[in-house]
């Protein structure tokens, strides 16, 4: 008969490719989780893994009974959700993902304001970028991920928070610095410096300044704080969500700037499972994430 158990070794060590660390993420011993991969092929009458030395990938049978896995494991997590939070929203266990460009902004004051008003709620933060966490998310890994908007998918749902304004950050040097606002057109003269590709901030920004002149697209940058360090130190120029102006514009070397309407923005909202029996939970997620940005007086 194959077990649950069974299931999520075979989940595991899909996303781990190594028996070691896929028996490390399950808290088993190696050769535990190995004999139950050795059963659940007998059981099966097919091999699902391919191993190689240091590494271990699924085959093509593999890769077709860990979809299927994927979606009994994440049924079972729902069946659970079901009956532990009906008619109380946000206790217990909750699993949130939020992009690098939200958490280090958003978390400080929201965490304190979770804590208090759900107490029994254990949270779990999740920072990376978009797409590692829609990923999770399908495969029931999160509950739900804060994320730019728009989002396409039949099987998400999703819930608007806030809109974000970018802003215009350069040296304090930069003639533009005497200006009260700036236009969009301004940052295709200025060298413009970005996160790296993945993160969706980059790609707005690009959709917002189309033809860079001199697109710094080297750096690799992985947070904000690094670019707005490049910023102050002269090599060049970016866009800055309003939410992060508080903690990363207060270099007296770095002058902010409003844009000429129509001003660039970001919509960010609430992602979730469409199936998952959670909804409770997201709508007063939702609600204290929407007050407090409000409270905070950030953004609109």
């Amino acid at each position: 008969m194959i077990t649950l158990k069974q299931l999520r070794y075979l989940s595991a060590l899909a996303e781990h490719r190594h028996f070691g660390r896929a028996a490390d993420s399950c808290a088993v011993t190696q050769p535990a989780l190995s004999m139950q991969i050795r059963e659940l092929e007998r059981e099966l009458g097919a091999d699902l893994v391919e191993r190689r030395p240091g590494e271990a990938v699924l085959t093509a049978t593999g890769l077709e009974v860990l979809s299927r896995a994927d979606r009994i494991l994440i049924a079972v997590n729902d069946l659970v959700d079901a009956a532990h939070h009906r008619g109380r929203p946000l206790t217990g266990f909750f699993r949130l993902g939020v992009i690098p460009t939200v958490a280090p902004y958003l978390l400080p004051p929201l965490l304190p304001a979770l804590q208090a008003r759900y107490p029994e709620l254990k949270l779990e933060i999740r920072e990376t970028q978009t797409d590692v966490l829609l990923r999770e998310l399908r495969r029931g890994q999160l509950d739900a991920v804060l994320v730019a908007l728009p989002l396409e998918g039949p099987d998400l749902e999703t819930s608007t928070l806030f809109k974000d304004d970018f802003y215009f950050a350069m040296p304090a040097a930069d003639p533009l610095a005497q200006n009260a606002e700036v236009s969009v057109e301004d940052v295709t003269h200025r060298k413009l410096i970005l996160l790296e590709e993945g993160h969706c901030l980059r790609d707005q920004a690009l959709s917002f300044c189309a033809t860079p002149s001199d697109l710094s697209a080297g750096l690799g940058a992985t947070s904000l704080a690094t670019v707005m360090q490049m910023v102050a130190s002269g090599y060049g120029v970016t866009l800055v969500p309003e939410i992060a102006l508080s903690v990363e514009a207060r270099d007296s070397r770095i002058r902010v700037r409003p844009f000429c309407a129509p001003t660039p923005a970001r919509s960010l909202g609430l992602v979730w499972r469409r199936v998952s029996p959670r909804r409770a939970d997201f709508e007063a997620l939702a609600e204290i994430v929407k007050e407090t940005v409000q409270a905070s007086g950030k953004t609109k």
